[in-house]
Formats: structure tokens, sequence, C-alpha cells
């Protein structure tokens, strides 16, 4: 099995959160994931082998629930960590022979690029944005008391904030830590999909908001596709984003650029997985 995560830490003490929830997130997802196929294999109701696809997604589904209420609960309770009004997301894989699963808490996105009929690559994005102006988003941030505007000086980027005042004013609806809006529509529940992979797919990519806001997904393939050396793909990735930004957004902070390239056919020789992050 291979693990691979993308944390993009926001607010004061964003870096630590981020950080917190890396170190936490695989070490209890594997516990929960093993903790679970336990419980499976002794169920006399659940048969392991008749909707092996099924039920293999299921159980990773659980784990990632499981694990991700319970990072969440602890960062709460962290005493060295304020994480009131701070946050992070968490975009990560597990791939499991040729099956991947991915669990999406936030505003960061997965990219597959699959070799299309005519032998082009072309793009598949693997999640969903979380932005507060979703509709499901919206409905939930509502009817929980919180507020989705946008400032005057920033028409098109929705934010949350609490019912009665201006803050946090974040720009994603899912994350880790931002307890100020826990109550008010703010969750860390992720949204758990599955891929089968197949001879076609070619690598994944993940990658923070700030790589997405100035590169299309089809570029980002392109990208890393033409970088002949695959441990320098991200890298190359992330250096693009950065002229990008400067490029398209003058005079604007840059945000976090971070990528993660995980390579579906690698050789014994070669590494599957390369990251790399620019901070700000």
């Amino acid at each position: 099995m291979t693990f691979c995560g993308i944390f993009d830490g926001h607010g004061q003490w964003g870096h630590f959160v981020a950080k917190k929830v890396r170190e936490s997130m695989a070490t209890s997802l594997l516990c929960n994931w093993q903790e679970t196929l336990a419980q499976c294999s002794l169920d006399p109701d659940i048969d392991l082998e008749s909707d092996k696809k099924h039920q293999r997604f299921n159980m990773w589904k659980h784990s990632y629930l499981k694990t991700c209420a319970a990072v969440d609960q602890e960062l709460e309770q962290h005493r060295k960590i304020d994480s009131f009004y701070s946050g992070t997301t968490a975009l990560t894989i597990v791939r499991q022979g040729e099956h991947i699963f991915v669990a999406n808490v936030g505003d960061s996105r997965a990219v597959l690029a699959t070799t299309a009929d005519d032998g082009s690559l072309v793009q598949v994005q693997l999640t969903v944005d979380f932005k507060p102006n979703l509709p499901q988003e919206t409905e939930r941030i509502l009817q929980c008391r919180g507020r989705v505007f946008c400032l005057d000086d920033e028409p098109g980027v929705h934010r949350v904030w609490q019912p009665d005042a201006e803050s946090p004013g974040l720009a994603m609806s899912r994350a880790f830590g931002d307890y100020c809006v826990k109550n008010f529509g703010l969750i860390s529940v992720p949204e758990v999909t599955q891929r089968h992979l197949t001879s076609e797919d070619q690598f994944v990519i993940l990658a923070t908001d700030g790589v997405w806001d100035v590169i299309s997904n089809q570029e980002a393939v392109q990208i890393v596709s033409s970088t002949p050396d695959r441990a320098k793909a991200a890298k190359r990735l992330v250096q693009s984003a950065v002229h990008a930004w400067k490029r398209k957004r003058k005079g604007i902070a840059m945000d976090d650029i971070s990528a993660i390239c995980l390579f579906v056919h690698s050789s014994p020789q070669s590494q599957q997985v390369h990251a790399v992050s620019t901070p700000k």
C-alpha cells in the first residue's frame, strides 16, 4: 500500500495545524483500517469474498470517517496548538494494488492523467473543491446559522462567516481546526471515493488551491507529462504555478503552493511518489 497526502494550513497557527494533521493521519488511518478489517472478518453477516470491491471501499470509507473525526477532536484538545482561528485542508490517497481511495477535506484537488483513445493524455478530476458556494455546502452552513458571502473587494470569492461577527472569512467549507465556525456549518468530514486503475492511467497530481488558481487541470497534466525526469515533475509544476501567480496576479500575495505526483506504473528502481512545497 502507498499513502500520500497534501495539507494546506491557514491562519496564524496554520503551519502547526497542517503539520500535526499530517503526522497523525496515516498512523490513525492504518490503525482504524486494521481494526475495521478485523471486525469485518469476524462478522458472519459479511462475506468479504462475495463483493470484494464494495466491501473494500466500505472499509476504507469507514476508516477515513473515523480517522478524520478522531484527528479533528485530538487537534481541538491539543494544548500547544491554537486552532480556534486556524486550520488545514487534507487531501489524501491510499493506493492498494490497482485501486486508489481518495479522501478530501477542503479545497485541494486530485487530478488523474489517463490516455484517451487517440493516444493523447487527458485529465480526470477526482475530487470536488469544497468551496462555501457549492449548493450543498451553502445549505449546511446556513442551516447551522453560519453565513456565506463575498467581500466587496473580492467578488466571486465566497467565504464562511460566524453569525454575528465578520470573522473568520474562510474560503473553504471543510477543514480540520477552525473551531470558531465548527458549530456554524464547517465540517471535517471527508468525501471518500475510489477508482480502479487501468493500464491507460498514468499518474495522479495532488495539489493545493494555490496551483489550481492559476493552472488548469489539463495544463498541469501537460507540465508533468512533458518533464523527462519524473523526480522533477512536481517541482516543475510548482515552479510553473509560481511563475503563473507572478504573471496573472501581480500585487496579490502568493498562496501556499504544494504538489505531489503519484506515478501509477513505476519500475522497482524508480520512486512512485514525488512531492514539492513552496512556502509563502
